[in-house]
């Protein structure tokens, strides 16, 4: 299933700080949510390690998702530190993006709430750098 995988490697990044902040694991749980993946079903993972692995066989609109709440979660409080970054650029070049996914990733990508006019566009925009 892609979103519990989705959903692991966000823990793993939430964890990369050395822990899980309430607005990282909120969102988390939001994310399980808008995929129909209940919160009782998500709990249990931020106890469990995560390998970290990208299914293959995504179709490009999910590769944009999975990097977009990455990246989303790693600004979510403020702060990005370099194993956050240093993981996200992993998961994104192992979903096909160029390096420079990741600039533009971070400099569009906001902690709040996005309109989906400004994610469709974004998405397009990395269309780009997809191998």
């Amino acid at each position: 299933m892609a979103t519990l995988a989705q959903l692991k490697l966000l823990i793993t990044l939430a964890r990369a700080d050395g822990s899980i902040g309430d607005l990282e694991k909120n969102y988390i749980i939001n994310i399980g949510r808008a995929n129909q993946v209940y919160p009782d079903e998500v709990e249990p993972l931020f106890a469990q390690q995560h390998a970290g692995v990208v299914p293959d066989n995504l179709t490009n609109d999910q590769k944009f998702e999975y990097i977009f709440s990455l990246v989303q979660l790693m600004k979510i409080d403020e702060r990005m530190y370099k194993p956050e970054l240093q993981f996200c650029s992993k998961v994104a070049t192992r979903l096909g993006y160029q390096q420079q996914a990741m600039f533009d990733l971070l400099l569009h990508v906001r902690s709040d709430t996005m309109a989906q006019a400004e994610k469709e566009e974004l998405k397009r925009s990395l269309e780009k750098y997809l191998s």
